[in-house]
């Protein structure tokens, strides 16, 4: 009985992932992004526009997780904040809907898009610390390379709806497959397009169902009062926060994985946008680099979760951070007019190609990297104190995660050039892996033997 207990919560557990990818497969990256710069009709304009907005949502993100995580922990509750920003990733997703060619309004739109990717980073942060709960220590690369790859198949299919019922070409308004959108959505008003908002809040809605009926929270004996504790974490976060820096394998890991997961965010962010500015592919190309990069991703993912159980999270982080730096270098010589140096002619398919093998490689590196890099954290945090730690994660991913985006918006505008404005997620790689050195891969309990 135990057993199949555990099981489901597992099941559960994976859900989340399943129904929360859609909001980077289609929303951050390979749909709605590039419908942005359809919209705006300047890959450079739209390039720094999401850079500025994302950045902004960051930085709230970032101020946030750390304070929320403490409450959460100190009130044995987080099914509550779970509940509330599954509100936030739904209604933020919904309202992309208004995102009108005829009526836009990218102010508005971006305040929207805020609002369900701050839910949807927030609900990651509180499913994430009870993956300890799962299994034992030595399962949980398993458990979380699997989670991981079910979620890029979530995302995968839900790619391919778009993709084959949907998105419309901007020139043809037809789909993929070469039919209009169905449900009768006007081509002429990209209604097929922005059906994308409505369909990830859905998706989202149905598939959360199992996370809510089988996951339970483990129960805290030393909980306080949800009011005792708002008034507590901070002064108590703060007193952490202090001591941080004599922890020196986990302050190593933070400040790594603060400058790695920037630079892949920044990859996944803007590799649609920039394939549609340098490349001049549609929303439908882009849909295929992505469903590429989705499944590799997906693979990947599952195989870095069985490496990690057999070697452990650090081996699996340091040789994926190393195969998306060589990519972040090589895409900056992939050009509509030349490869690596190469003069390619406008009808020559050699770049396409190159971007693709590229994105192949962005999907598989990015999937095993954030599947070992949470169970890295489960390593190094206190356990009394997870939800916090994935709460200093998240601070971790969000406290350059504004940076990325701005540096690339900045740089996109200073030089005029989207190749050079995607430079700086090199150095942010080169950054993160020197950090790794200090790292103990096995993190507070050999620090306690």
């Amino acid at each position: 009985m135990a057993d199949t207990v555990l099981r489901k919560r597992i099941w559960g557990w994976w859900a989340f992932d399943w129904a929360s990818q859609p909001y980077n497969t289609l929303l951050l990256t390979f749909i709605f992004g590039p419908y942005i710069n359809d919209l705006l009709g300047d890959g450079t304009q739209a390039q720094t526009a999401w850079g500025y907005g994302i950045g902004a949502a960051g930085i709230l993100i970032a101020l946030l997780a750390p304070i929320l995580g403490a409450i959460a922990d100190r009130a044995g509750h987080k099914m509550p904040f779970i509940w509330l920003f599954s509100g936030m990733y739904v209604l933020g997703s919904a309202g992309l809907w208004l995102a009108a060619p005829d009526d836009f309004n990218l102010v508005f739109t971006l305040c929207f898009f805020a609002i369900g990717l701050i839910g949807m980073e927030f609900a990651t942060i509180f499913t994430n610390s009870l993956m300890p709960s799962l299994g034992p220590r030595q399962d949980l690369g398993r458990i979380s390379g699997t989670g991981w790859a079910i979620g890029y198949l979530g995302g995968f299919l839900a790619l391919v709806i778009m993709l084959l019922l949907l998105a419309e070409n901007a020139e043809t308004g037809k789909t993929l497959i070469g039919i209009d959108p169905i449900f009768g959505l006007d081509a002429a008003a990209r209604e097929g397009t922005r059906a994308v908002g409505p369909l990830t809040a859905i998706w989202f809605a149905v598939f959360m169902i199992p996370f809510f009926l089988w996951v339970r929270e483990p129960r805290m004996p030393d909980a306080v009062p949800m009011g005792h504790a708002v008034r507590t974490a901070l002064p108590e976060l703060m007193r952490h926060l202090k001591a941080l820096p004599q922890e020196r394998s986990l302050f190593a890991y933070l400040g790594s994985s603060m400058f790695y997961r920037d630079g892949l965010n920044g990859m996944y962010v803007f590799g649609g946008i920039y394939a549609a500015g340098v490349l001049g592919w549609s929303v439908v190309d882009v849909g295929i680099f992505g469903i590429l990069a989705v499944l590799t991703g997906a693979l990947f993912a599952w195989l870095g979760g069985k490496a990690d159980s057999r070697f452990g999270p650090k081996p699996v982080i340091t040789a994926n951070v190393l195969v998306l730096t060589l990519v972040g270098i090589g895409i900056v010589f992939i050009s509509r007019e030349s490869v690596f140096g190469i003069p390619t002619g406008p009808e020559s398919a050699l770049p396409d190609i190159a971007f693709y093998i590229f994105g192949a490689m962005i999907g598989a590196a990015g999937g095993a990297l954030q599947s070992a890099s949470r169970t890295m954290l489960v390593r190094q945090a206190h356990s009394d104190r997870i939800t916090e730690g994935f709460g200093l994660y998240a601070l971790a991913g969000k406290a350059t995660s504004f940076i990325a985006p701005l540096l690339i918006g900045v740089t996109t505008q200073i030089t005029g050039s989207q190749q050079m404005g995607i430079t700086p997620l090199i150095g942010l790689f080169l950054i993160g892996l020197i950090l790794l050195l200090w790292v103990n891969p096995n993190g507070r309990e050999e620090s306690r033997a």
